[in-house]
């Protein structure tokens, strides 16, 4: 049986991950960054409620989102498409290779898919040499 994602995994699968840290990006936001320091790339952002991503529901702004990280649009299309997970954008993310979901819908997932992604997302902003000798030694999620 599998395992519910939750968002105490979203630090759990982060840090297991080679040469990440928790810093800020977008200014003051928490963001998982590869590799550490000045020079690090945001794959998954803890983004602030704000008037480009309003919950159609409530109307309101979305209060618990994250911005994960995706290759290409090809990618970020194939997981907004899928209708067995909780991600999403919005027009203001048109352009940018990156999928939205709510922290409190990560129970939508299973722990291995949600591994997969953020997976996915260190591999497709962290240093080529890092993600070829992560791969090297790492069974797949």
């Amino acid at each position: 049986m599998a395992v519910k994602a939750s968002a105490n995994d979203i630090a759990r699968i982060c840090g297991a991950l080679p040469e990440v840290e928790l810093g800020v990006s977008w200014g003051d936001r928490p963001s998982y960054k590869v590799p550490p320091g000045p020079k690090g790339k945001s794959f998954v952002i803890y983004r602030p409620p704000g008037k480009t991503a309003i919950d159609p529901a409530s109307g309101e702004p979305f209060t618990d989102l994250l911005v994960i990280s995706v290759p290409d649009e090809d990618a970020k299309i194939a997981l907004v498409q899928d209708p067995d997970t909780p991600f999403f954008t919005v027009d203001h993310f048109n352009g940018y290779n990156a999928v939205l979901v709510q922290e409190s819908r990560l129970g939508e997932l299973d722990r291995d898919r949600l591994a997969e992604v953020l997976v996915e997302a260190w591999a497709c902003r962290a240093p080529k040499k890092l993600v070829a000798a992560y791969f090297a030694t790492t069974p797949p999620v």
